[in-house]
């Protein structure tokens, strides 16, 4: 598809080691006001040539350089033209955007940003909940999320919600209710084999209502009982799952590919602004459940359970309570789907770690340090987030060209991550690296600490990681005890939208121990 090998930042590259363009840049990177030698300009950093009106267009017509080009190679193909610095001119109102595949460059610019960086992402979301709604009449509030909120909004809602997202001991307190999801994620999963041990199900689709169980029990602190097997195709819950995927699928098209939205109102647009606002409502339909189990539960002295994301933020501010409740719905559930699958798919595929995972699980050691690793190496090499992005603060010398302030930058970190200069046999599913001694050619602190950030850096970081981790570590415990886990035929396929997602079919065989 044409449009799919515009995007410059949510694809992935080819897996090889251009050594030529990776060099250390200590020398070189500096602040423009302290460079001796002359910049070079904005209008010189290399890339694609644009015509007037198309842009680069061009280039993936046919007889384009760049036609019929996609994904792994798209991002191979520019990185051997133009090396660690590109940039990409903006389409029909969109800004330029320049990728970075040096990681140093990349830490310059990430260290030196201030204390409230500004990340750019779901423009068109920050368009319906802060313009769109205001002109349609709707309800609207100074602060509209974390996604969507920069400055001192974005500051005062983080600061308020990430002792009670991002505290180690308090996500823990969420132990023992996820893996009461994860066992019977386990029971459903037996439920729905076949004579083969196959899943008679979407992998997808399962994985799916497993993480909105998950993060509903603990934005919620109530089962939203995605595992009932009479679940309606139209309930709330399958609603949800369903507007997600289309969330994250029409945000790549507005926010990421070519589009006259800003402009005019597209077809897409229309549809986007109708989707926001049905994931809102509907995101307001469990919320407001939640609200009213927590009344129940008041009235219910004996109760042990712990204190969901919702109950702990209405404690603080009704109006963060919702904002974080809803994100988390939304934002928790193809994230954590789509890096469990991989996960499993690549210790299906090396018969050999799965074994050493499951001694470990089951020697009944609490520290599990090869199950973290085995998750670590399978978000290095199938990574949900390709990049990270910044809007500049200030301006930059980065590899002798002057960045502008207000600039659009895109980190190519799943690129990074796969680069034989950082890690060693990259293409190889060696959670030992992350374990390993320092005298060890793999070990992982041989690295660039800049070349692997699947969560983000500092204050922008994502605000969900711990509950995220924690969730994908219990069920990938439970089904590791539970199952041999094996693969067959072609290799498991990511496809790219707002998110790397995986595509079936999920040749999985799930077979009892």
């Amino acid at each position: 598809m044409l449009t799919s090998k515009l995007r410059p930042v949510l694809n992935s590259v080819s897996l090889l080691n251009n050594a030529r363009y990776v060099t250390s840049v200590t020398n070189v990177i500096s602040d423009a006001t302290e460079s001796i030698q002359p910049l070079k300009s904005w209008d010189e950093i290399p890339g694609p040539s644009k015509l007037p009106i198309i842009s680069t267009l061009h280039h993936f017509l046919p007889m384009g350089s760049f036609y019929k080009i996609g994904g792994y190679e798209f991002f191979d193909k520019l990185y051997k033209t133009y090396g660690p610095i590109t940039r990409l001119p903006g389409f029909f109102g969109s800004p330029d955007v320049v990728i970075l595949y040096d990681a140093e460059s990349i830490a310059h610019i990430l260290r030196s940003e201030n204390l409230m960086p500004k990340r750019p992402g779901f423009q068109s979301l920050e368009h319906y909940r802060k313009e769109y709604k205001k002109k349609h009449g709707k309800v609207t509030h100074e602060m509209s999320g974390l996604a969507t909120d920069h400055d001192e909004n974005w500051k005062t809602l983080r600061s308020a919600v990430s002792p009670i997202l991002l505290q180690p001991k308090t996500v823990k307190l969420y132990s023992n209710i996820l893996d009461d999801v994860a066992n019977d994620m386990i029971k459903r999963m037996r439920s729905i084999r076949d004579e083969n041990n196959m899943l008679k199900s979407d992998l997808a689709t399962e994985m799916n209502l497993w993480a909105l169980e998950s993060i509903g029990l603990v934005a919620l602190g109530h089962r939203l009982n995605c595992f009932d097997p009479n679940l309606p195709a139209d309930s709330p819950v399958r609603q949800l799952i369903q507007i997600v995927h289309d969330f994250f699928a029409v945000s790549d098209k507005l926010d990421f590919k070519p589009s006259f939205w800003r402009i005019f109102p597209t077809r897409s647009y229309k549809k986007a602004m109708k989707l926001y606002e049905d994931q809102e409502n509907l995101s307001k339909y469990f919320i407001e459940i939640g609200t009213e189990a927590l009344k129940n539960k008041k009235m219910d002295k004996e109760s042990k359970n712990e204190k969901g994301i919702l109950e702990k933020l209405l404690e603080i501010n009704e109006h963060y309570a919702h904002l974080m409740a809803s994100d988390l719905l939304f934002a928790g559930v193809d994230t954590t789907a789509n890096t469990v699958i991989p996960t499993l798919y690549l210790l299906a595929k090396n018969p050999e770690k799965q074994n050493k995972l499951r001694e470990e699980i089951l020697s009944g050691s609490e520290k599990r340090p090869y199950l973290k690793a085995c998750i670590k190496e399978a978000i290095r090499i199938m990574p949900v987030a390709v990049a990270n992005f910044r809007q500049t603060s200030k301006e930059y010398n980065i590899l002798g060209y002057h960045i502008p302030k207000h600039s659009m930058m895109t980190f190519a970190h799943q690129y990074l991550s796969m680069m034989e200069c950082h890690y060693p046999r990259p293409n190889e599913y060696i959670p030992e690296r992350w374990i390993a001694d320092k005298e060890d050619p793999l070990y992982h602190g041989n690295a660039h600490p800049f070349a692997y950030m699947p969560f983000g850096f500092g204050s922008r970081s994502c605000i969900g990681r711990r509950i995220a981790e924690l969730e994908i570590e219990t069920l990938v415990t439970r089904v590791v005890e539970n199952f041999q886990i094996d693969w067959f035929g072609e290799p498991l396929k990511q496809y790219q939208s707002s998110l790397n997602y995986v595509k079936g079919p999920f040749n999985f065989t799930f077979k009892d121990l």
